[in-house]
């Protein structure tokens, strides 16, 4: 029998992107080839049918929301989306913010890719935390977390408690990763990185997002 365990509840929006979806499944099962590491990751959404933000793809979650039971799921990840494609619609819905409230209760790990961390936001849980988010030139995005009482932080995945986020699709695979080391531990985390050939961040990386800004510094994955 494994000795670690673990269920992750992967919670999708319509119109949410697909590499930031990609980096959980992958990096979940990745870390299955690890001797002892068993974890389940179960896609869950709040329709029988989603759209994906690009490509005009479509896909059915085996799950939907309401079917599955909050409390038998050691973790929360949630992949960003696009405007356009009615990522809001869900992700603010009243369903999907009681779901990320239910994790944060009982202090389980929760992983929001770029703009689903403005979900977090609304339900609530980054009152006083730091946090950060796409950012662009417009601030419109930072202005809602700030509104939301969240402490802002320009740095690529930002880690506070036992929630994290992120800046962008270039970020997911990092979050994937932290999220495993809350999970299971460090060296897991480690070992998987390694068995995927995914190099650490460095560098360019670490950039503010908007040009001419200085960075703000948090706890943030190094």
């Amino acid at each position: 029998m494994p000795s670690i365990q673990k269920r992750v509840l992967l919670l999708l929006s319509n119109g949410f992107e697909l590499i930031e979806t990609s980096c959980f499944t992958d990096v979940m099962a990745w870390a299955s080839f690890v001797d002892g590491i068993d974890i389940q990751l179960d896609s869950v959404g709040l329709h029988e049918e989603l759209d994906i933000a690009f490509g005009g793809m479509k896909i059915k979650p085996p799950y939907r929301l309401q079917e599955v039971a909050l409390e038998t799921y050691d973790a929360l990840a949630i992949p960003g989306g696009m405007e356009f494609s009615h990522f809001y619609e869900d992700a603010y819905s009243g369903p999907f913010l009681s779901a990320i409230k239910h994790f944060d209760t009982y202090q389980k790990p929760i992983a929001a890719v770029c703009v689903a961390s403005l979900a977090l936001a609304k339900a609530g849980i980054l009152k006083g935390r730091q946090a950060t988010v796409y950012h662009s030139e417009t601030g419109t995005r930072k202005k809602v977390l700030e509104e939301c009482e969240a402490i802002f932080v320009d740095q690529p995945v930002v880690v506070e408690d036992h929630v994290i986020t992120s800046t962008g699709p270039g970020t997911s695979v990092e979050v994937a990763l932290k999220l495993l080391e809350k999970l299971t531990s460090k060296d897991i985390s480690q070992e998987t990185r390694r068995l995927m050939r995914v190099s650490k961040p460095d560098g360019e990386w670490f950039k503010p997002q908007v040009e001419d800004v200085e960075p703000t510094f948090g706890t943030f994955i190094k």
